[in-house]
């Protein structure tokens, strides 16, 4: 399971420590917060408690209103066996009901000078991105145009030739061999390098050769997103290629669908110069201009006016 430790929260944010310093290795398994208003109030029927818990002003005003023996109450069930970590926002003081509890359940008890919205997007955005679902590819990916393109096909069918060909065009290496991928939102693929083989590309009979010595930094990046996978396969007579456009393949990673273009490989193409114009041709048909469709139009209006005059 992925999975992020309290103490990679309070190093990334500088998060003061108050209590419960035994409990920082708490792991933290989702990327939901919890602002606990409805357990300050006493209803823990659906308390979230393995979610980190945010307290901001509103939820500490209220608690200060509560008896004596029910503010210690409240906060022994917030400090559960579950909770990785308490956070308090813009500095405010930790009520010593909380601190007693956190130290007695060991839950981490910290504190943020940012407002609890500002730091409750921050928060949200680094735990989705790390816990986001991952695997790995064997590929190469580059940005082409703007557009991450991930080649993928049999060893030895040309990948990482092809890929050297974009980057002396001036388009950027991301990663070369294996793509490490993770689904940070809904529908958005991230790809980069593994730290092992990072600006590096294997070109057989050269051997590995570091791209951005080579290049310049201008030539890589550290993390794309993939919109466009392409297939480079041998070519085969037997086989039928797509040669209009109108149907799209596409490929699972994941749980998100890409758009996969299968381009056959033989002596005499040039296989960079198409990946071009496939990415080129897919901005253009996000932007609502598809050349294949509108053939098919043309093509169906020619024949229905064939028909027309063949009525006459």
């Amino acid at each position: 399971m992925i999975h992020v430790i309290t103490k990679d929260v309070m190093e990334k944010f500088d998060l003061q420590l108050v209590s419960g310093q035994e409990g920082i290795g708490r792991y933290i398994t989702t990327g939901d917060i919890s602002r606990p208003g409805l357990e300050m109030a006493g209803y823990f029927t659906h308390y979230p408690a393995n979610r980190v818990q945010l307290l901001g002003k509103t939820e500490l005003s209220f608690f200060e209103m509560l008896p004596t023996v029910e503010k210690k109450e409240r906060m022994k069930q917030l400090c559960s066996d579950q909770t990785p970590a308490i956070i308090i926002s813009r500095n405010m003081s930790v009520p010593q009901e909380l601190m007693d509890a956190s130290n007695e359940n060991n839950v981490p008890v910290l504190v943020t000078p940012n407002t609890t919205t500002r730091f409750s997007s921050r928060l949200t955005n680094f735990l989705e991105s790390k816990l986001a679902p991952t695997t790995a590819m064997h590929g190469v990916l580059v940005d082409v145009y703007g557009i991450g393109v991930l080649i993928i096909g049999k060893s030895g069918v040309g990948k990482s030739e092809t890929a050297l060909e974009l980057i002396k065009k001036g388009h950027r290496l991301v990663a070369d061999d294996s793509v490490e991928i993770r689904q940070e939102a809904e529908s958005m693929l991230i790809g980069s390098p593994p730290p092992l083989l990072e600006h590096l590309l294997e070109i057989r009979g050269i051997g590995i050769i570091d791209i951005m010595t080579l290049f310049g930094a201008s030539a890589i990046r550290p993390y794309k997103r993939i919109t466009l996978i392409v297939e480079l396969e041998n070519w085969d007579p037997e086989r039928f290629y797509d040669r209009l456009g109108l149907d799209e393949e596409k490929m699972k990673i994941i749980d998100t669908e890409v758009t996969k273009l299968t381009i056959p490989v033989q002596p005499g193409r040039n296989v960079s110069v198409i990946i071009e114009v496939a990415a080129m041709n897919y901005r253009l048909k996000k932007m609502g201009v598809n050349a294949a469709e509108e053939f098919s139009r043309r093509l169906d209006d020619m024949i229905a006016a064939n028909d027309e005059m063949d009525d006459y």
